[in-house]
């Protein structure tokens, strides 16, 4: 792609942004309630169509089964061995067949998004369309400098030179896109590309080269960096369309709430979106149940606005909204009605969708 391109790129997105980013507001995108779905690592649990339906539809304490989550971030740190796909001190650094591993998995029949788009076409039949197509968001391993990466075209690559980092991102973009289309969802539209390294400490650069190739792909790009990690205030520049700011407040009884509110704050400052955090802990009934810390973020939610004016991703551990489909407790279901009751509602909100799209 010659540099002419680039630029023009870089043009469009900013005059045609997939996102609304303006400072002093919270970010929003074509996704309004993103769910984090864990998939890939070998400890992970197989994501089958029956494990997906707490995560496409929730049944309210009334009976009533509304659709939930419009878009789902399928992610991993790791391969649940010994393989990163993150920074991580004395792990083994992610080669090319470890990305095509991670392919693989992400693509298996019977589970992830074959699973995911069979159990959207099973609720149809039963509560009828949902009105939307259901939004995808795909991880990028981060390309580890020193890793003995392998070969692309028969040279081999060399993770010390940022060219050839680039290098195998695209190769891995391109491979995402092409066996996205190959598999030919009927309800799922691919929509962006995650970095799934949460601090810029190593990789900061890295970004920056491949956020054109995501464009040109007709892509967004996302981010979700931890609480205050290094880079989040520089998000736009990195080359990210979207970041989502976590608040890091719920896993921890130290943290003030005071975090959540600094949190929304700084996010909304910086033009970012925000994170919804929760785990099998905000079960009623858990030891050392976390279960207020939940409902301090639904509250900081509402205090700040954040259900009435910005995207939301939402991570919930492992999978908590099925720990609480699989066993229900009365406490669990109304903390998971009240949340659910604010996503199902943020639906029929068309201000938390931008009204300018990226048309590269």
């Amino acid at each position: 792609m010659t540099m002419k391109r680039n630029i023009l790129i870089s043009i469009l997105v900013t005059l045609f942004p997939f996102s609304s980013i303006i400072a002093g507001e919270f970010n929003k995108n074509q996704i309004r309630d993103l769910a984090l779905i864990y998939q890939g690592g070998i400890k992970r649990i197989d994501w089958t169509q029956e494990q997906f339906i707490p995560y496409v539809t929730h049944t309210f304490a009334n009976g009533k089964t509304e659709w939930l989550f419009d878009g789902f971030l399928f992610l991993d740190f790791n391969n649940g061995d010994s393989t990163t796909y993150v920074p991580q001190w004395g792990a083994k650094k992610g080669t090319k067949s470890d990305w095509e591993w991670y392919l693989n998995r992400l693509f298996e029949k019977g589970k992830s998004l074959d699973a995911l788009d069979a159990c959207i076409t099973a609720q149809k039949k039963k509560i009828g369309k949902p009105g939307f197509q259901h939004k995808i968001v795909l991880t990028l391993p981060t390309p580890l400098t020193g890793a003995e990466w392998g070969d692309l075209d028969g040279i081999k690559l060399d993770f010390e030179s940022l060219e050839d980092q680039t290098k195998a991102c695209v190769w891995f973009m391109n491979e995402l896109v092409r066996r996205f289309k190959e598999a030919n969802y009927k309800n799922l539209e691919l929509t962006g590309l995650y970095w799934v390294d949460e601090d810029m400490w190593h990789t900061r650069d890295v970004t920056k080269l491949i956020a054109p190739y995501v464009h040109e792909l007709g892509l967004e790009f996302v981010w979700i960096p931890y609480y205050k990690a290094r880079g989040y205030d520089c998000w736009k520049e990195l080359g990210f369309d979207i970041a989502y700011h976590q608040p890091n407040h719920f896993f921890k009884m130290t943290v003030s709430d005071s975090q959540l509110d600094e949190a929304c704050t700084v996010a909304k400052d910086l033009g970012m979106a925000m994170e919804f955090e929760c785990d099998k802990n905000a079960m009623f009934h858990a030891p050392n149940s976390l279960y207020g810390r939940m409902q301090s973020y639904i509250d900081a939610f509402i205090k700040h606005k954040v259900f009435e004016t910005s995207a939301i991703a939402y991570y919930t551990g492992s999978h908590y909204f099925l720990d609480v489909y699989e066993n229900p407790t009365p406490e669990d279901q109304y903390i998971l009605d009240e949340l659910c009751r604010f996503i199902v509602k943020r639906r029929a909100n068309k201000k938390l969708i931008p009204s300018k799209k990226c048309t590269n």
